[in-house]
């Protein structure tokens, strides 16, 4: 695991998608899902994503825009559109605007001979706990991802698919949104002038990338800042000197906000495990130092935490 790969714990599309096929002007879809996150795609057509109180965002065919939430927002064929918007939630219905609107996992071509046709392809993405604040804590409101790349080669198996009806559709498309939102997230850190979180920039450095990754993948060992540099094969003022410069923190200051941040997940998950039990999985043999940790780190005592989460 690596921090990029560790935020998108829990974060899948389950059924949350909407596909759009025979729509013609005007038309108004509004999303409202209230998902923390979603994305948006147009296969064919075009169109204007409408946020609550931001600028509205236009999509050309091969965009992506990803959403934060959890406002409505819509989706028109111009931006002040006369059609009446018509609500996507849990279903789709059917609008008066002359095209119909399914949940994908079915595939409708249109009228033949119907032009303008847009294909507009929705995941909405319920990010929940600590972890998930991270990343909705790393990305803006709306953030847009330009055709091409390996976001772009993802929406033409996603295209592929809306094309077909066939078994296990609907798990073949969450898999491939899935896959399309970590592609999108990722392209839109390495863009050109991008200023990405300072643990994903630091990841490209060959030793403290090799740190944040060691600590990610055993958040709970006895970790000190000579034996991380010893795996790392640097010495420790190296390593202490390089982690703070691209980190912009200490390696143990930022191992003890992560196994916070897992602990306040496992505090308020539906497991039953006691505050001892939590401090053992983060790497506190004891519940009285894990708890004074997660009071400095998080302001309340895990107790307290557990109870108000």
């Amino acid at each position: 695991m690596d921090p990029f790969a560790d935020l998108f714990r829990g974060v899948r599309a389950q059924g949350s998608l909407f596909g759009s096929t025979t729509l013609t002007a005007p038309w108004s879809l509004r999303f409202v899902d209230g998902a923390p996150l979603t994305l948006c795609t147009v296969l064919e057509g075009a169109g204007w994503i409408v946020p609550r109180g931001r600028p509205p965002e236009h999509l050309a065919p091969g965009e992506t825009l990803v959403v934060r939430g959890p406002a409505p927002f819509d989706f028109v064929d111009e931006v002040g559109t006369a059609a009446e918007p018509v609500e996507c939630g849990e279903d789709c219905a059917t609008p008066d605007q002359g095209g119909t609107v399914h949940r994908l996992g079915w595939h409708d071509p249109g009228p033949a001979g119907a032009g303008g046709a847009t294909t507009l392809v929705v995941g909405a993405y319920p990010v929940r706990g600590e972890i998930g604040r991270r990343l909705l804590d790393a990305l803006p409101d709306v953030l847009r991802v330009a055709p091409g790349g390996t976001a772009g080669a993802v929406r033409d198996l996603l295209a592929a698919e809306v094309a077909v009806d066939a078994p296990g559709q609907q798990v073949v498309l969450d898999r491939l949104l899935d896959w399309m939102l970590v592609c999108a997230l990722r392209e839109w850190f390495d863009r050109p002038g991008g200023e990405p979180p300072a643990w994903y920039a630091a990841h490209r450095d060959p030793v403290v990338g090799h740190a944040l990754r060691l600590l990610h993948a055993e958040p709970a060992a006895p970790w000190t800042v000579a034996a991380l540099a010893d795996r790392t094969g640097v010495s420790r003022a190296t390593l202490a000197k390089r982690f703070a410069d691209l980190v912009g923190e200490p390696p143990l200051t930022y191992l003890t906000r992560w196994r916070m941040t897992l602990a306040a997940d496992l505090l308020t998950g539906r497991g039953t495990a006691t505050i001892a039990e939590v401090a053992r999985a983060v790497g506190y043999s004891d519940a009285f130092g894990f708890s004074a940790a997660f009071k400095r780190v998080r302001g309340v005592t895990p107790s307290g935490f557990r109870r108000t989460g």
